[in-house]
């Protein structure tokens, strides 16, 4: 029989999967706007509003990161520039660096940009990062005493510490991109779920920045949307980014004789405009 005062044992499956829950509902309780910063021309100050949709006052602490995105797009924090990368950290000044915001409240973060007269032309990137701390009031303590056996067990209290991160660009001097889609297949285990995997191809001195949708054209029939992602991005040094987005078949839909078109166009607040579009023709 196991004693009052031992730890129950947790199965690391069931920590991971409370974590990932906790982290999820934390970032949700987080609103930023915008998503993206870009300095642009003459431009010398922007703002990003922080809004907490939580029911609790939350503190986070803010800091300048650089980071590198993978060809699949995925994050790594980094030091020094590789070949092709520069960093926006040394032009921007910004405050508050802590803010706590009320439940429902908001806090603005206001962004300074300082370009020294000899800088070189090209796209600079970092990114604003937001750090939920822990709460200083100690309810979120590892170690709790549990009730239900009269205050002499000890349990195990979870709390995720997540936060977010946007992008904040200074492009100076002319700076051009263009796009193209290439390598369309199809993989996934079968007709009734599959997947369009394909490549985001940016060559240019500046990223790009849009939405993907696929599309499906059965032979003398009307086009079907399949899938939709906002905000998708390859950013400078990358030459290309490999996609794959899982498609959503109407029942009684199958892919075959007719054309899979992916598209991806500028977000609505830029224009909408078509970058670049590529199909694949299914017998």
């Amino acid at each position: 029989m196991q004693s009052p005062l031992m730890p129950k044992r947790i199965g690391p499956w069931l920590v991971a999967a409370a974590l990932l829950m906790l982290s999820r509902a934390a970032l949700a309780d987080l609103m930023l706007y915008p998503t993206r910063v870009v300095f642009e021309k003459n431009q010398r100050a922007a703002q990003v509003e922080l809004i907490n949709q939580g029911k609790t006052p939350e503190t986070y602490r803010i800091n300048l990161i650089n980071r590198r995105m993978s060809e699949t797009g995925e994050f790594i924090a980094v030091e020094t520039p590789g070949a092709g990368e520069q960093f926006a950290d040394r032009l921007l000044r910004y405050s508050p660096r802590q803010v706590t915001i009320p439940p429902g409240g908001s806090q603005t973060v206001r962004i300074l940009l300082r370009k020294p007269a000899d800088l070189s032309a090209g796209e600079y990137r970092s990114h604003l990062q937001f750090d939920r701390l822990a709460d200083a009031s100690g309810s979120g303590s590892i170690e709790e005493l549990d009730p239900t056996f009269g205050g002499s067990s000890i349990g195990v209290v979870l709390t995720a510490l997540v936060g977010a991160s946007i992008p904040i660009i200074v492009r100076h001097g002319d700076t051009r991109a263009s796009v193209t889609l290439s390598d369309l297949a199809l993989v996934g285990p079968g007709a009734d779920s599959q997947t369009l995997a394909f490549q985001i191809n940016r060559d240019g001195s500046r990223s790009v920045f849009g939405d993907l949708a696929v599309t499906f054209t059965p032979e003398g029939g009307a086009a079907i949307e399949l899938a939709k992602a906002g905000g998708v991005a390859v950013y400078v040094p990358n030459p290309l980014r490999r996609a794959r987005m899982p498609l959503q078949l109407p029942a009684g839909t199958a892919l075959r004789a007719g054309t899979l078109r992916v598209s991806f166009r500028d977000r609505p607040e830029a224009g909408g405009k078509l970058l670049a579009e590529a199909s694949l023709a299914l017998p």
